[in-house]
């Protein structure tokens, strides 16, 4: 054990893992190697056997040590501090102060008259200093050696295929950092080209790649991504999936048919993927059909939208649901206005749509009263915009004053962006989690949001080991 400690003691050394701590890990060792000898002789020839727990421990807390260390070396990236990080710190500090005002309120009038304990925390740099003065020539050479390489090593690298090159650029200059190298084409004959242009070895990589029309290509890209990453010895492999292609067939509605979204979900974890990152799933069970060890982190595009519709005056505002599976997502929307703006009097209604095939709405149920309302239809996508264009025709019937529309993904299949263009709706809000087109551009009634800051924002906490949840707070 003591000469596996010496030996771990030299690799961290030489290896850049945690080369401050190598004097630490030395005098742990030595330390360890008295206690067994002294035990040793204490407990006598047959007893010896005994001082092998002292060596142990100590062997062990100084390769925890070590390991806690490295963890802590990590290059740290800059907080990007986008609006969500900023609203989320807000809540934290005014939760703070209630709690410290309710307890202020709560205490004893009488000030306690004994003196309170002085306590000081020493942060592992000035742990490494203060072990400096025991090192040799030799490692302190090897400790400056070893810091210099991983100041300039850096532990997040951001790559991105052609699925939309747009949002990862905009994401890479929100965190400060390169867009990494890499060549993602084609060969002659339609095999998907894939090669890295920079070390990703022991890194935390993020790939950015929307499985988005066209989607076999994307997900291939994806995938051989994922795999090139693997066998360069990545870290860890993070997928951004803005947004995630096959979520519509999720469950078996017929038989003979294929549940494809966790058929993608199982090609990606046989890939080797740590972590994937998704706005605005079709459905919460997507997140299910990943494995536990490989978490799922489904982002609440709206929060993106309801900052939008927060700075427009509407009179009688009611969150539209245009089906009974997206009802969840309306109430999170409606409570996330009346959370941030004070809207106490938004309404919530429902369509409810019964389809004749796939693509095709046969009929059409309000359930709710829109009238002398603007309302809001919130979905997770829009592919034809036909059942979109469908519902703001029953609302107009039903009395809406006005009727907006809110999606995360904006598709736009065929007739979509036309009949989006010739509906009656007043505005038709989007993410760019998928590319824009000159056509979308030259729609006047698309406005297309950028969701870049919340994925930015999300991969710093990530990364930094930060809460994701309180984003969204």
């Amino acid at each position: 054990m003591i000469v596996a400690s010496s030996a771990i003691a030299r690799r961290l050394v030489i290896g850049g893992k945690a080369p401050a701590l190598a004097a630490t890990v030395r005098t742990a060792a030595t330390k360890a190697a008295v206690s067994s000898s002294a035990s040793s002789s204490f407990w006598g020839q047959n007893n010896g056997a005994r001082a092998v727990p002292f060596a142990a421990a100590a062997a062990l807390a100084a390769t925890g040590a070590a390991a806690t260390y490295a963890a802590s070396c990590e290059r740290s990236i800059k907080d990007p501090m986008t609006v969500y990080a900023v609203q989320a710190e807000a809540a934290a500090e005014q939760r703070n102060q209630q709690s410290s005002m309710s307890s202020s309120s709560a205490a004893p009038s009488s000030e306690s008259t004994e003196p309170q304990p002085t306590v000081t925390a020493t942060s592992p740099a000035m742990a490494a200093a203060a072990t400096t003065h025991d090192m040799t020539a030799e490692e302190e050479r090897l400790e400056k050696a070893a810091r210099k390489s991983k100041k300039h090593a850096g532990g997040l690298k951001l790559f991105s295929g052609n699925g939309n090159m747009s949002l990862a650029l905009e994401i890479a200059k929100i965190l400060g950092i390169n867009l990494g190298r890499a060549t993602v084409g084609q060969f002659a004959d339609g095999e998907v080209n894939v090669m890295i242009h920079e070390n990703v070895r022991g890194k935390d990589v993020y790939v950015i790649q929307p499985t988005c029309p066209p989607v076999n290509n994307n997900l291939m890209e994806l995938l051989l991504m994922v795999s090139t990453l693997n066998r360069a010895s990545a870290r860890r492999i993070t997928v951004v999936i803005p947004y995630y292609g096959y979520a519509r067939q999720d469950r078996k509605m017929q038989a003979r048919v294929p549940i494809s979204a966790a058929d993608v979900a199982r090609l990606l974890e046989s890939m080797g993927i740590d972590r994937v990152i998704a706005v605005d799933l079709h459905c919460g069970q997507i997140q299910g059909f990943f494995g536990p060890r490989v978490p799922v982190d489904n982002l609440d595009g709206g929060i993106v939208g309801i900052d939008h519709f927060g700075g427009k005056d509407l009179h009688n505002p009611v969150i539209v649901s245009p089906d009974a599976g997206g009802v969840y997502r309306a109430k999170k929307f409606k409570e996330g206005l009346a959370h941030k703006f004070d809207w106490n009097d938004v309404g919530l209604a429902m369509i409810i749509k019964q389809r004749a095939r796939a693509g095709t709405v046969d009929q059409m149920d309000l359930v709710g009263d829109v009238k002398d309302c603007d309302c809001i239809i919130v979905d997770d996508m829009i592919d034809t915009a036909g059942t979109l264009c469908k519902a703001a025709d029953v609302l107009v019937a039903k009395g809406a004053r006005r009727v907006f529309a809110f999606a995360s993904h904006g598709l736009l299949s065929g007739p979509g962006n036309d009949r989006i263009a010739n509906s009656k709706l007043e505005e038709c809000v989007i993410l760019n989690t998928i590319p824009s087109s000159p056509q979308r551009t030259a729609n006047e009634k698309l406005t297309e949001l950028s969701v870049a800051p919340l994925l930015a924002q999300t991969i710093f906490n990530i990364h930094a080991k930060k809460s994701i949840s309180a984003l969204f707070k």
